[in-house]
């Protein structure tokens, strides 16, 4: 059994964050664990069908790289894990909700469900079903936006890429390819490795020869940080400097967070393979009760500034749920419509 990975450490400053801040980090983390918890309770009550992942617990790596991004300007690449990293962009939650839903009124016109959200409006290149599928289409858009940028002299051509995808893409050829080809063109990408220790049932220390996934960055002459992915004061700082280098044209960089799901792998997974231990370690760990802590410590925020955000988003999460419900079905005489790029 290998040793548990320990933690790199990161002490915040009181001035690294600013009131506002801290409360824009306070309350994505907060939608995206109650939007994730409705999720679960509306797909048991059979509302939702098909493969539901969930994101409890690694909510810190989402707000932490989003926030520290130019919402609706710069691009989001998920996976299948892709609710919280669309909110985070700035997808309405009752897009998403319809979208889960099934329903016209989705983020994806009710024609992708929960591993294939997507949204052109605010930059969201899609969740993808495939494991690593993401990268090289995250890859492609760091490429046009340096082209743009280089080639074609676009000054406002300047937007990054933020690329998420779990500890068992990293052992893909998609990986290797693309990380090789964004440093050797200095694309502004952030290769963002959300290491949940857990591939489904495959513990990542069985699957992979270097388990420390950050390191690989050296091989490519990369830049690689390693994160507590369950503090988002962390994952911010990590998220602005990767970001500031990328739009300086300065390259890439993979940012390993170590970090966990609370759940199981999805809502169909009874969850029985990771020890007990190991999930009550982490869960000790809780990103959003770090953040809230903090807050308090350091008078950025009063704990009824934070209740009120908790009852504005639930309030937010129920009226998604209605909105979702009362939307119509997609059309049947539209089936095979937004096939081809003339049918937008």
């Amino acid at each position: 059994m290998v040793a548990e990975r320990i933690l790199p450490t990161f002490q915040p400053q009181p001035a690294q964050i600013s009131h506002e801040e801290g409360l824009i980090l306070y309350e994505d983390m907060i939608l995206g664990r109650l939007f994730e918890d409705k999720c679960a309770e509306m797909y048991y009550r059979g509302k939702m069908f098909g493969f539901v992942h969930l994101y409890n617990g690694q909510e810190a790596v989402s707000s932490g790289v989003i926030k520290a991004m130019r919402q609706n300007e710069d691009y989001v690449a998920s996976t299948y894990r892709d609710h919280v990293h669309a909110l985070s962009a700035g997808v309405p939650a009752k897009e998403v909700m319809a979208e889960l839903f099934g329903k016209e009124t989705g983020c994806s016109k009710g024609r992708g469900g929960s591993m294939h959200l997507f949204s052109a409006e605010h930059n969201l290149l899609g969740g993808y079903a495939f494991v690593a599928e993401g990268i090289p289409v995250a890859t492609g858009v760091a490429f046009q936006s340096k082209y743009r940028r280089e080639v074609l002299k676009n000054p406002n051509a300047d937007q990054v890429t933020a690329c998420f995808f779990g500890d068992g893409a990293t052992n893909n050829g998609q990986f290797f390819e693309c990380l090789n080809m964004a440093a050797l063109w200095k694309l502004p990408i952030l290769f963002v490795v959300e290491n949940n220790k857990w591939a489904i049932g495959m513990a990542h220390d069985r699957a992979t020869s270097q388990p420390e996934i950050y390191k690989k960055a050296s091989v490519f002459g990369m830049e690689g940080v390693e994160v507590d992915g369950m503090d988002v004061l962390a994952m911010y700082s990590t998220a602005q400097e990767a970001v500031a280098r990328a739009r300086a044209g300065e390259g890439p960089t993979l940012i390993e967070a170590l970090t966990y799901r609370f759940r199981g792998h999805s809502l169909a997974d009874p969850d029985e393979l990771r020890p007990p231990e190991e999930k009550e370690t982490w869960m000790a760990r809780d990103p959003i009760k770090k953040l809230e802590a903090y807050l308090l410590e350091q008078d950025l925020a009063t704990k009824q500034e934070l209740s009120d955000i908790e009852a504005k988003v639930q309030k937010e999460i129920d009226e998604a749920v209605e909105y979702a419900e009362s939307s119509p079905e997609p059309d049947p005489e539209a089936l095979r419509r937004y096939i081809f790029a003339e049918d937008e």
